[in-house]
Parts: structure tokens; sequence; C-alpha cells
């Protein structure tokens, strides 16, 4: 296997040089990707004519595979294109939609392929090096074809090696898969050995033909005796044996291709299509082939000898291999995948259902996982889940984990006691995220949640104990992550009620449900209040008023926090107006940005829009971005910038409990930090927390930059605070989350003032 995967990996590293080669040349030959390619060289009809009478033979072959080819994936959006050996465009057959969209392009029926005109793709790719190829998308060099793929495979005729042309199978990105590649390979071959039959039908002298070293399989060829007479030179080359040294001797002692021949001799016996695999003598190569053996008959059908032939398939062997794996196996960790997963449970189902023993199903969900993606990009975050899957396959026996899509694995467990076998596993599991990841510069402290079902007990199928493993995992996101949990019949109905909030929240925007209450801000040394933060909350019709803790992890889960997000900074900045308008001191008012607001590509425009819409000044409204958002600094960066050109404040919330740095704030050119509440809550009792928040206030000062201390609640924080020139606080101690109507009663009268 090792060596199928150097020989795969030298093909494909080829492969990638032709087209960066052929990608390289376009360019250099002034050709604009951005435009239509022009298909400018063309047959015209009697060329045309004449090309389809000489390959009218070749021709009807390949409609007869390729009708079979299109019978098989009925239904799939392909399309075959049929060349001659100079890149011209014979035929073309398939879906009728593809068809009529290339014709109208100009691509039809006598044009040529030519890479001055048309730039990379992959008949001439196919033609030039006489080997399948496949063009994936942006391989292409036309942006065209960017969403396409195109899968050629040369084919000749085998007896000497003459390139007749190529057949190809172009269909939509989404429908990639090397199955394509596969299959148009084992189809070329079909044909091509089709073509080889009828040459040889028309042959008069077969022996003559079969001892030509010009075609490219392999022959030997045997007396009545069974002793080799002929052995031609591609013979020798694949097997590194020379003519000289077999002539003349039994061809029984050939392996692996002797004694199928010997068989032929003695017992009339006919093999065809045998797979072997010949080893060189010099045992770095090996090939995989199609080995033949046939009776060698005179006019009145006695046999005079026997001969075999074989060809090498190994590009297509390790073709069918790949996929093989591919159909088991995730392509980006190298672990076994749902499919295996699936197969690999149910086997052991039945022997410990046959033996009475206990299974355990362990299901893994990364923790803020989808944070790493929309932060630093999912080149980095499939990079991580290969670092979490060498991290769990040392820990683990081999088929134990399975990557079962996303940052979702899971572990099989066979014949345990119980489920302190089951706990114990998990509690290592945990132990493997305690230390840090670390992908290029970013360092990261991941964790996990895992759920674990029993057999028996849990479950008596597959699909049951996953279920149930994966109600478990969600109920240990939901206590705090980073643990386990162990599934009971209670997490059903916990299941069923998060649907159910689920539905409910979808419809809370529509049915104003959601409302924003208010927190003040208050500048520590005077006193005076100078903002407030827009606090979120769901009056539900059912379950009255619940906290944001309780809904928004659901929310960002479910992709219902951008249309939440909207409504938000839509009414605090209706809400800013209309306390304006009333007569109230104009103040800025605090609005939490998600990371899915944050990193949209209409983020901007969103706020800019809402901005013109109420004409309040962008003095007024603030954005909170958590510090996580700026792990990327080169995205958030740009995004800032344009936020703070909008004239709106810009503030870090929950800074310190993140992965950013103070070095890169004078870069965010950011307005506050936020210090989160739980450096706060114990800085009275705490030294290491009081050098923290002292040292964090120092430091912003020195930026520039003002801070705000959230979750305020006694005096004496404020009075720490006070002592460290800290500029504002948030918190209990001054008042809890309001409505905005309280509010405005409270600023209207006499707002009390916490004692120092």
């Amino acid at each position: 296997m090792e060596l199928n995967h150097v020989i795969q990996r030298q093909a494909q590293d080829q492969m990638i040089e032709w087209i960066d080669t052929s990608r390289r040349r376009a360019r250099e030959s002034g050709l604009n990707s951005m435009k239509i390619p022009m298909f400018r060289t063309v047959m015209t009809q009697s060329e045309l004519i004449c090309k389809r009478l000489a390959y009218e033979e070749i021709l009807s072959v390949i409609r007869f595979f390729m009708d079979k080819l299109l019978n098989q994936l009925q239904g799939t959006p392909i399309i075959i294109v049929i060349s001659d050996e100079k890149g011209y465009m014979l035929e073309l057959a398939g879906d009728e939609t593809m068809k009529q969209t290339i014709t109208q392009l100009g691509i039809k029926e006598g044009v040529q392929f030519a890479e001055e005109e048309c730039g990379t793709n992959g008949i001439n790719l196919a033609l030039n090096h006489r080997s399948p190829v496949q063009l994936i998308g942006n391989q292409h060099y036309h942006q065209f074809f960017h969403s396409r793929v195109c899968y050629s495979v040369p084919f000749h005729y085998t007896d000497i090696n003459n390139l007749l042309g190529s057949i190809s199978i172009m269909t939509s990105l989404e429908q990639a898969h090397p199955y394509f590649l596969t299959m148009l390979i084992t189809v070329v071959d079909s044909i091509e050995r089709e073509l080889l039959l009828r040459r040889q039908n028309r042959k008069l002298d077969i022996l003559n033909h079969i001892m030509m070293d010009t075609t490219r399989n392999g022959i030997i060829i045997t007396d009545r005796e069974g002793h080799i007479t002929e052995f031609n030179t591609y013979a020798e080359n694949l097997t590194g044996l020379t003519k000289e040294d077999l002539i003349g001797k039994p061809v029984i002692n050939l392996f692996p291709m002797g004694p199928y021949i010997d068989k032929v001799i003695r017992h009339g016996d006919k093999h065809e299509d045998i797979e072997i695999v010949i080893e060189h003598p010099s045992g770095q190569t090996k090939c995989v082939c199609l080995f033949d053996a046939l009776p060698i008959l005179d006019e009145y059908d006695n046999p005079i000898g026997a001969f075999g032939q074989f060809r090498d398939i190994t590009e297509r062997y390790e073709a069918e291999e790949r996929y093989n794996y591919l159909a088991y196996h995730d392509e980006l960790t190298g672990l076994p995948n749902r499919r295996h997963y699936n197969d690999h449970l149910n086997e052991l189902l039945t022997e410990a259902k046959k033996n009475k023993h206990i299974l355990a199903v362990l299901y893994l969900d990364l923790d803020r996982f989808k944070l790493v993606n929309d932060t630093l990009g999912h080149s980095k975050g499939d990079h991580l889940l290969q670092k979490v899957a060498e991290r769990l396959r040392k820990c683990l026996p081999d088929d134990t984990v399975t990557r079962m899509g996303g940052d979702e694995f899971s572990i099989l467990l066979s014949n345990v006691r119980d489920s302190n076998d089951a706990v114990q596993a998990a509690q290592q599991v945990l132990q493997l995220f305690e230390q840090d990841f670390v992908i290029d510069h970013y360092q990261f402290r991941l964790s996990t949640s895992i759920g674990i079902s029993i057999y028996p007990h849990d479950g008596l199928d597959a699909e049951t104990l996953l279920t149930h493993a994966d109600m478990a995992m969600y109920q240990a996101k939901a206590i705090g992550k980073n643990r386990y949990m162990i599934y009971t019949p209670s997490m059903v109905r916990q299941s069923h009620e998060k649907l159910t909030m689920e539905t409910d929240l979808r419809k809370a925007v529509e049915h104003q449900e959601l409302v924003l209450y208010y927190q003040p801000q208050v500048n520590i040394q005077t006193g005076e209040i100078v903002g407030m933060e827009a606090l979120l909350r769901w009056k539900h019709p059912k379950n009255g008023l619940i906290l944001p803790a309780d809904f928004i992890p659901l929310a960002e889960e479910t992709g219902i926090i951008v249309p939440i997000g909207e409504w938000v900074l839509h009414e605090v900045c209706h809400q800013i107006l209309n306390w304006e308008q009333s007569g109230l001191r104009p103040m800025k008012i605090s609005v939490n940005l998600s990371p899915y607001q944050f990193l949209n590509s209409n983020c901007v425009d969103a706020v800019e829009r809402v901005l013109k819409r109420t004409g309040i000044n962008p003095r007024h409204l603030e954005l909170e971005i958590t510090e996580s958002m700026t792990m990327d600094v080169e995205q958030a960066t740009p995004l800032i910038h344009q936020l703070r050109n909008l004239g709106v404040q810009i503030s870090i919330d929950d800074f310190g409990t993140s992965y950013s740095s103070l070095n890169y704030l004078k870069k965010f050119s950011v307005h506050r930090l936020k210090i989160d509440r739980s450096f706060v809550k114990d800085v009275t009792s705490d030294e290491h927390n009081r050098q923290i928040v002292g040292t964090i206030i120092a430091m912003a000062h020195q930026l520039g930059l003002e801070v705000v201390a959230e979750g305020v609640e006694t005096v004496e924080q404020l009075s720490f605070l006070s002592e460290q020139k800290c500029d504002e606080a948030q918190g209990h101690l001054f008042s809890a989350p309001l409505p905005a109507h309280v509010i405005v009663e409270k600023l209207r009268g006499s707002w009390s003032k916490p004692m120092r």
C-alpha cells in the first residue's frame, strides 16, 4: 500500500506540474482568462465528414461503450466529448442542457481544442502527455470553466501505440469525484481492447501480429511442449527479465504468468483478464497487469503452442484503490469515515450479541470550532482537524476513531467491562486537549464535548446508539463544554425541547417577541451615566422572559443569529433617535456583534444602511466585538477600519479571555476595551487578578484607549478600579439591565450614585 501511495503521489505531482506549465504558457501568450475562450480553428464541413469516415469504425466502438456509460450515469449532468489526436472535436453526447450551453459559446463538432486559443484544458493535456488527466475548477485557465470539472483519457491502437484521440467527461464542480476518472479509464481500456481485437481479426498471420514489439502488451509464446519461444521487448521492460535468459526454458517456472500458460498447454484452458502483480527483480517497482493465456492453433484447430499477453493497468488499479479507500476513509484526516463506522459498528454489534459483550459509543464534537473556521479560515481549520485526528489516532487503537464529518468524531470501544471503561476513555481524550494546538503562529487551547452510550443498555442497533451518544454530547455542551456525559432517557425529552425552542426562535423576530434591555455605563470619577449597553431578551409567549445565555448559543448554532443581530442593530439605532427626539441627553449605546455578523461580507453595508435610515450621529453607536473575533488580524483589521470610517465607536469585549494581544490593539484602532467580569469579580481577593486588571488598564491608557470594567457589583471593586484610573464601569452596583421605558423614567428623575 505504501508503494501504491508513492506511485499515486508521483502521478499527482506530475499532473500538477503539467497544469502549472500549461497555465504559465497561456498567460505568457497573452490569453485573457476573464474572457470566454475563442475556438478559431474549425474544420470545414467536408473536412469533418472525411475525418468521421476515417474514424467510422473507431467511433462505432466508442459509441457502443459511451451509450452504456451514459445509461449507467443516467440522471447525472455530464457531457462526453470525443476528439481526434489533434484535439478536433468529433462528437458530443450527454446532458442536453449542458450541450446547449456550451454550443452557444461556439464549442461544437469540428472545433479544435488548442492551448494557444482556449488555454489549459483536459483534452490538450491528455493528448500531449498521453496520460489520464483531471482538471478541477480553477485549474482550468479560463474562468468560464472554473465551475466545471473535466476528466480526459487518451486512447490508442494498443498494438502499435498509435494515438487516436481522447475521450472526456465534463460535469459541474459539485459533481466532482475521482470515480469519474476511474470509470473513464476502465471504459477506454475496454474500447482499446475491442479495437485491438478487431484489428487482430483482420490479420491473416496472428503469430506475426502478437510478436510485434511495437505492441503495448507483453507477449510470451511457447511451443507445444511449453518451452518459451518468444518474449517481446515490452515483456522485458515490465518484468525486468531478458529474452536471452528465457528462450527455451519451461514456461511453468515463469511467475506469475507461467502456471496459467502451462494449464493452456496441458489441459486446453483459456484464461482472460486475470489480474496479476509483477515485481521487478530490483525490488524497486511493481506493476499490476491484466493477463490473457490462450492456445495457438494450426489451420486444423490442433494446438501447436500457447501465448500469453499482459498489459500494465497500474494506473487504473491505483485509481480504483484510491476510490475504494476514499469510500471508507476521510480524505482530510485519513481516519475511517461514517460509512466505515456503520459497517464496523454493525460487525461489532453482531459479535457482541453473539458473545453477550458490552460496547461503548463515544461521540465527540469540538467546542467552538466554527469560530476558528470563521476567524482564521477553513484551511487553518482543516489543519487543526488533522492535528486533532493525529492525537486521537496515537491515543486509541486502529479502527477505533472515526471522523463523522465536520468537527465531529466517534470512538467505538468493543468488549468493555462496564460504563467505567468508557468514562476512563473519555477522560483520556479530554486530557489530550489540555495541551495547546499550534498552527503557524497561532496557539489554541481547544476542548471537546463527549457523549457516551452503552450497548445494550442504551440501544440495540447502530442508529439508536449513535443518536443517544449525540444527545449526551449536546447535553455536555449545554452545561459548559469540555466534559463528558453518559446518556440517560431524560435527554430525549431535552432534545425535543431543543427542537421546539429552535422552531420558536425562528418565529421570534417575526412575532416581535424579542426585546432590548439597557444597562448603564458610568464614568467612575464623576458618577455620570455616559452610555448604555443593549442586552437582548426573549419574551417567550409560554416560557416568559428568557436570558441570552439560554438561547444565543442555539441561535449561533443554527444561523438564526444573523437576522436577530440585524434586528438588534436596527432597534438600537431607532432607540437612540427616539431618546434624542424626546429631549434626553445624547449618549452612546453599545451593541454586541456576533462573529457571524462581524465576518459577514455585508456587515459594513448593513451598519451604513441603518445609520443613513435613522440619521443618528454615528458616534452614539458603539459596536462591541469579542477578543476572539480578532484572532485573524489580516481579516479583522480592514473590517474594523471600515466600520471606524463610518464614524461608529469600536470596543473589544471580554478582553483578556482569548487569544489576541495588546500589540494588535493599536493596529485595530479601537476606542475602548471592556475588561471581562471574570477578572473584576475577584479583584478584592485575588492578587493575580488585581495585577491583570491593573496591567490592562495601564497598557490600554498608554495606547490611548478607554477602559470599561464589566460586572462591578461591590463598592470595594469600584474603589479598586477608581484607584487604577479605570474610565468606566458597568454592573449591578449601578443598575441591573432595564427595559427602555424604565431607563427613560430614571434618566428624567434622579439616579442615585453608589458610595465609594
